[in-house]
């Protein structure tokens, strides 16, 4: 059963960013690993130099009822 899933990607608090939420995004996926995955691939594409603004510092994953089902941040990088 598709569930959804809400993914957050963070950075440092800023005026622009309350609570350093830099980006958000919702997905439906059968699994919160799928969920988690997705939320690997958008991190990396936030960290990249080339980006422009405050690289992001982490990223969660929230599922439908506000539980924190994944969380990975640019400590644990390897």
């Amino acid at each position: 059963m598709r569930e959804t899933y809400h993914i957050e990607v963070l950075g440092p608090d800023e005026a622009d960013a309350p609570g350093g939420v830099q980006q958000r995004m919702t997905v439906r996926t059968d699994t919160p690993e799928a969920a988690a995955e997705r939320a690997r691939r958008l991190f990396a594409r936030a960290r990249v130099p080339q980006r422009s603004g405050t690289p992001a510092e982490a990223v969660r994953v929230v599922d439908g009822a506000g539980t924190e089902v994944f969380r990975m941040s640019r400590f644990d990088e390897g």
